[in-house]
């Protein structure tokens, strides 16, 4: 892997931003593309790297951002069109290309997804064990400690000394439990209720969680957003030590991911407009294609000059297999 699609790699990752690694695994001549060449691809459809030439590129983009929603990796087989059900097989996605080449790659598409973003407010052992766990299970964990310090909390990630849930980075994919152990619960719920957070737990007895909602209720915070809050957080293992109801809201956030209630999706750039190569039946992006024709008034598009000198010598046949 070239250093700069590495560097790149690994600042997304500390950042928690999705992203797809695209790898060349197996090649025939006299494809471009090279075993082991790596690209980096992001949502919005840049490559970092190199993978092959015009024809491979558009294919591996498309198919890396399929791979991003979903959330699963995939084998690519791009080849002569003759060869796609011979190499066809269950998990690989087999596609077409000719542009005038005889070559061939495969190519290992894999999304990388961000860790879960733990974001845990108070002072109190079960915070100090919650940054702890979360941190060893590779969460981004982040403390958010009115008047801490960092030295506090050797485990999480980062310590944010105030209440400001924006420089804790939270967003539509962050995890919030407030455990502030009564000193600024309802500030703090209220705040976490402000954000996009799909999960926010408050550990609190069910007595003390039913004041702090109906304070907040009382204040004119919508029921909706107060249907949102686990009160208590956690599972339910019964009388526990304090830093102990940390295992017990690990847990729930772990059966939660585990069922999806709390995957976040990937947002990915809008679907291009796309057209089939009416000679080599390779998908090409209208916007950015290079090569135009036209017969009978329709427009074509096509991924090569040859594909273009092909269609031009015999227009009428090539137009009849688009129908």
């Amino acid at each position: 892997m070239r250093p700069d699609v590495l560097e790149l790699a690994s600042d997304l990752s500390r950042r928690g931003e999705p992203f797809v690694l695209a790898t060349v695994v197996w090649r025939r001549s006299p494809s471009s593309g090279k075993e082991g060449s790596t690209a980096l691809i992001t949502p919005d459809r840049r490559v970092r790297g190199w993978l092959g030439g015009a024809c491979a590129e558009p294919t591996v983009i498309r198919e890396a951002l399929r791979a991003l929603e979903e959330g699963t990796p995939r084998l690519l087989f791009l080849g002569a069109p003759d060869e796609l059900a011979e190499r066809g097989r269950a998990g690989v996605v087999t596609v077409p290309i000719a542009c005038q080449s005889e070559g061939a790659l495969e190519v290992y598409v894999e999304p990388v997804l961000p860790q879960p973003h733990l974001v845990v407010i108070g002072r109190s052992p079960a915070v100090a064990a919650l940054a702890s766990m979360g941190s060893a299970l590779g969460w981004r964990t982040v403390v958010v400690d009115d008047g801490g310090s960092p030295g506090d909390y050797p485990a999480a990630g980062r310590v944010v000394t105030s209440l400001d849930l924006k420089a804790a980075g939270v967003g539509d994919r962050t995890w919030i439990v407030v455990a502030t152990q009564g000193h600024y619960d309802e500030e703090a719920l209220e705040q976490a209720l402000a954000t996009p957070a799909p999960y926010v737990g408050l550990v609190a007895s069910r007595k003390r969680a039913e004041a702090v909602l109906g304070y907040l209720r009382d204040r004119g915070v919508p029921q909706e957003a107060l249907d949102r809050v686990h009160a208590p957080a956690g599972l339910d293992l019964g009388r526990v030590a304090h830093d102990e109801i940390a295992v017990a809201v690990l847990a729930e956030l772990v059966r939660e991911r585990a069922t999806g209630a709390l995957a976040g999706g990937v947002e990915t750039a809008p679907a291009r407009h796309e057209a089939l190569d009416p000679v080599c039946g390779m998908t090409v992006d209208v916007a950015t294609a290079r090569y135009r024709g036209t017969h009978a008034g329709r427009t074509y598009y096509f991924c090569s000059a040859g594909c273009l000198a092909r269609f031009e010598e015999d227009p009428a046949r090539f137009s009849a297999v688009m129908g």
